[in-house]
């Protein structure tokens, strides 16, 4: 079997050589640079992972693994354009430094170059590569939906969240490792369990850039602390921050989150206070444990030989920033 490191490698060629039509270059130059930005490629090589577990050649996989990156970064266009934003990976978004008709057009051909890639799977795995993936894309939209609309809602549940965080996030790194697994002509019974560890490790990671988000290195984290508290944004914390806060501390949460002009460093430092008195710290922290642990017994019940499972545990454990 590969290392994560040899495996990305292969991803970076494939993505890097990824042929275009020349013309019309206003449509494929921001697709190029869009997946020059760079990234993890965590989903990519998750899929390599997963047919080299169940004894695929991970190269009758690149294609899939190549089309899901493209399907990635696309969803990560179109939410730049949702967004606003004016920075992806510390350089220009498409929107700013093109336009935004632009951006969506371009979007959308991604979409379309992405599915065009899975359906160079191999067969007999075409057709299950293919429901799986048009599953995800459509749970992914879905689960964008609700994250709009919780923008709108002061009454947004843990349950609602986490479902949101689900489709939104999750499922597209257990549909990165069941295509892998299928590929590989795993049973299904393994290729529904390895999916089911991609989601639970998806849960934990998002719910980690929840957390970060206020208790982050601002160095480690790559982004500035408290982003999502001056923006009101519904996250793990705030949403629970909400349900547990009484008199005094409901009073104080109501005040900063209808706060229009203050200080930002005062609004994050404030609401910050809060969460440590109201131990969301901890709460997010215990969460995280529980789909990491749920991600890991996952793996104990796949019928492969256990070691053949350390590669995924050391990669899971590194994107949770611990030992395993």
């Amino acid at each position: 079997m590969h290392t994560f490191q040899e495996l990305l490698k292969e991803v970076q060629h494939a993505v890097e050589n990824i042929a275009y039509p020349s013309a019309p270059a206003g449509l494929y130059e921001p697709i190029g640079y869009e997946l020059s930005l760079g990234g993890k490629r965590i989903r990519p090589v998750l899929t390599l992972m997963a047919c080299e577990l169940f004894g695929g050649d991970y190269r009758s996989a690149l294609d899939a693994a190549t089309g899901l990156e493209i399907f990635h970064n696309f969803t990560l266009l179109h939410d730049d354009v949702m967004d606003k934003a004016d920075m992806r990976r510390g350089k220009p978004t498409v929107h700013l430094k093109w336009n935004e008709n632009t951006a969506i057009l371009s979007g959308d051909a991604m979409q379309i170059l992405s599915y065009m890639y899975i359906l160079k799977s191999p067969e007999p795995a075409r057709s299950a590569v293919c429901g799986i993936y048009l599953k995800t894309a459509l749970e992914i939209c879905e689960g964008q939906q609700y994250d709009m609309d919780f923008e709108s809602r002061d009454d947004v549940q843990e349950n609602e969240y986490l479902e949101m965080i689900r489709l939104k996030t999750a499922v597209l790194l257990g549909c990165a490792l069941k295509t892998g697994a299928i590929i590989a002509g795993a049973a299904a019974a393994d290729a529904d369990r390895i999916y089911d560890f991609g989601v639970n490790i998806g849960l934990a990671f998002q719910l980690r850039d929840d957390y970060l988000d206020v208790y982050g290195d601002p160095q480690v984290f790559g982004k500035n602390i408290g982003g999502d508290i001056l923006n009101n944004k519904k996250t793990y914390m705030l949403i629970n921050a909400q349900r547990l806060a009484q008199g005094s501390d409901r009073k104080e949460l109501a005040f900063w989150l209808g706060a229009t002009d203050c200080r930002p460093a005062e609004k994050i430092a404030a609401v910050t206070a809060l969460y440590n008195r109201l131990s969301i710290d901890r709460l997010c922290l215990d969460k995280i444990e529980e789909y990491y642990a749920k991600a890991m017994r996952q793996l104990d019940t796949l019928t492969v030989d256990a070691g053949r499972t350390k590669p995924l545990r050391e990669l899971a454990a590194s994107l949770m920033e611990r030992n395993v």
